[in-house]
């Protein structure tokens, strides 16, 4: 999807899920559904990042994915680091603003969800790069 349709207002955050273990009876899933939950999202996340990319025109914005490690260079605000930890079936994301945090997958959310703050890794990406790339409409097309 070209970057100029990707556009909304809304934002959402679910709420911490104040569970000490990393699944549970709502959010649990197989290695199998893991794997392609979270290829399906780094894929869908790299082709609306060099879409954006394509459509900005910024010389300092790089998309590089290699062995399943997407990195994002936003010139002088720094470099995103994204990438799947299947040992614990969750995608990590290094951010040069809010730093690093883990999400997991969770079914009854049908989204990737922070443990620790109950924000989504598409909101996280969203909120971040409306402020860096002064696109306050920009929409993130993953949850």
């Amino acid at each position: 999807m070209p970057a100029s349709q990707c556009f909304s207002t809304s934002v959402s955050t679910l709420g911490p899920t104040n569970s000490a273990s990393p699944t549970n009876t709502e959010s649990a899933i197989t290695t199998d559904e893991y794997h392609k939950l979270s290829d399906q999202t780094m894929d869908e996340l790299v082709t609306f990042l060099e879409d954006l990319g394509d459509a900005m025109e910024m010389e300092d914005f790089d998309v590089e994915y290699t062995q399943g490690v997407l990195t994002l260079s936003v010139g002088e605000a720094g470099t995103y680091v994204v990438n799947k930890q299947p040992p614990n079936q969750q995608i990590w994301i290094s951010s040069p603003v809010s730093g690093p945090e883990r999400f997991d997958f969770r079914k009854d959310h049908d989204a990737w969800v922070c443990r620790k703050t109950g924000g989504t890794l598409g909101r996280l990406l969203e909120q971040e790069l409306r402020d860096i790339l002064g696109m306050g409409n920009l929409s993130v097309p993953i949850k």
